[in-house]
């Protein structure tokens, strides 16, 4: 009998060729369900039955003469003890498929208010069509007429008075078939739950989001990325890990996997390379077919930028530009075109799809910093792409309703990249900023080169109203605080906030009056254990 906490069980009858075998690998495809295939059954049952159509139901007609069906019933419960032990059992068993009334009743008088019963059909000339284009085993030889004079086959369509649903699959497509099935079962639910967590910069950039990402990472099932590989995000680590298109947490969270959006830009050479530098496999991360990929041509295009605005030069903009315009029929590629990222291409929105109805946590981490919005920030110093919250989860796919927290990255003396980047308030020098923290100038120019284009950065006070603006821009739940060794270098040996100094505390303070939410995370050095952690989730 079934206990609290067994899967749903869902029961597949139809018709030869209503599309039952393409159900369940779709369930099983989409939501992870375990198959348990009546053919088998029978087999198991009478050894020496061959795969053959006709010989199967004869079989499984004779098998139904001895209990009228209980054996199908049996058998499932057998399953399901098995399954009872793993560490993480399917939520969805479908059995592929019931044949009888007598069948049906014995699994719904079992397990009662976890079954559910789809009965799939068509037209007669319909399922003909798709009978002859099957390539099934134990149909060859075998007429469709045949096949369907079958004593049992001809009184199948009867189970459709007794199923929860009946779909015709000749006025539906795979997809919608799958759709529906998903629906009957609830598991597509009637609220939204909030899985997402976002983290943004809330400066200029390089604000420390990889090393803040790196520590919260592990919690999560599903990290995603936007934008593209003109930022390059540090994790510490034996070496230090840089990630310039993947997730920052690609490592520290080995188990979760890695999504690319539709709104990532890719310079494919770089990325490939990315990839087997950290060891990642195709069967965990995944690439959204229409993601921009970056050619030679755009980097070329860039150079003249690195004169007027800082460009990172590397071809994040001409390629998005070039997704625009291509619309007029630009010879553009995206990903779908690049046969080396074919094993990675799965739609977004079936990957965001499957993490919802499973209830992963998701984190989806933006890149670069608000100010250099091409919306909002002081343009013509801005990046090709909108870096706001909003704007990463357009780019990614994920409805503003899937939030659950904001986190917003600011430190506490902001950047800019060197050259003419763009206006920064209260600019201030190398030389001032040693005597203030106490950290060797030789060690904060090294510290403050650019991760991509190993440029000198320019820095400044922190900017009360651009923190102002960005929370206005992003609506924060939380800030993560970093470089806080930058107001005291004795903060390095700070692992809880009692130990931080004074000034440290009461920028603390300030910050949240400012922006109006608390700062969960404080990060005091780039190393292990570097982070406190304040967090109330």
């Amino acid at each position: 009998m079934p206990r609290s906490g067994n899967p749903r069980i869902i029961l597949l009858s139809g018709p030869i060729g209503s599309g039952k075998s393409r159900l369940a690998a779709g369930l099983v495809g989409r939501h992870g369900a375990r198959m348990l295939r009546t053919r088998d059954l029978i087999r198991a049952a009478r050894p020496g039955v061959p795969e053959e159509r006709m010989a199967l139901q004869r079989a499984g007609a004779a098998l139904d003469r001895t209990d009228g069906g209980e054996w199908v019933k049996t058998a499932l419960a057998r399953l399901l003890d098995q399954m009872s032990g793993e560490a993480d059992p399917p939520i969805l068993v479908v059995v592929d498929a019931v044949r009888i009334e007598g069948q049906v009743a014995a699994v719904r008088s079992a397990f009662g208010t976890l079954v559910h019963h789809i009965h799939l059909t068509a037209g007669e000339a319909a399922l003909a069509d798709r009978y002859a284009l099957r390539k099934a085993a134990g149909d060859e030889g075998v007429a469709f007429e045949a096949a369907r004079r079958q004593r049992t086959e001809k009184g199948v369509e009867k189970l459709a008075a007794l199923a929860d649903v009946v779909i015709e699959t000749d006025r539906s497509n795979e997809d919608a078939v799958l759709t529906r099935a998903t629906a009957l079962l609830g598991l597509y639910p009637r609220s939204v739950t909030p899985l997402v967590d976002v983290l943004v910069g809330g400066q200029y950039g390089s604000e420390g989001k990889g090393n803040v990402v790196g520590h919260i990472a592990p919690e999560y099932d599903l990290l995603v990325r936007v934008g593209g590989p003109n930022a390059g995000h540090k994790v510490f680590g034996d070496p230090v890990q840089v990630y310039y298109h993947l997730p920052s947490g690609s490592r520290r969270a080995p188990h979760a996997r890695l999504l690319l959006g539709a709104g990532a830009v890719l310079r494919v050479p770089k990325l490939l390379k990315e990839l087997g530098e950290h060891g990642i496999e195709a069967s965990r991360l995944s690439i959204d077919p229409q993601a921009m990929i970056i050619e030679d041509d755009d980097i070329a295009r860039e150079e003249q930028l690195a004169k007027g605005i800082s460009s990172t030069q590397q071809g994040v903009g001409s390629a998005s530009a070039n997704k625009i315009m291509g619309r007029a029929g630009m010879n553009i590629r995206l990903a779908r075109d690049v046969p080396e990222l074919r094993p990675y291409l799965r739609e977004a929105q079936e990957v965001l799809e499957v993490a919802y109805l499973r209830g992963y946590r998701i984190m989806l981490e933006g890149t670069q910093g608000t100010t250099l919005s091409m919306h909002h920030g002081p343009y013509p110093f801005v990046t090709s792409r909108d870096t706001t919250a909003s704007g990463c989860l357009a780019d990614a796919g994920i409805s503003p309703m899937r939030v659950r927290r904001v986190i917003m990255v600011c430190r506490t003396y902001p950047i800019r990249v060197g050259g003419p980047s763009g206006p920064m308030e209260g600019e201030l020098s190398y030389e001032e900023l040693a005597a203030r923290s106490g950290i060797p100038i030789d060690e904060l120019r090294t510290t403050e080169t650019t991760t991509t284009t190993k440029r000198q950065r320019r820095i400044a006070e922190f900017d009360w109203v651009q923190l102002r603006r960005s929370a206005l821009l992003n609506g924060p739940t939380d800030i993560a605080l970093t470089f806080t060794d930058y107001l005291g270098v004795g903060n390095r040996g700070a692992y809880r906030v009692d130990q931080l100094n004074q000034t440290t505390l009461r920028f603390i303070e300030e910050v949240e009056r400012v922006s109006g939410v608390p700062v969960s995370m404080v990060s005091t050095n780039f190393g292990w254990r570097n982070v406190i952690d304040r967090r109330t989730w």
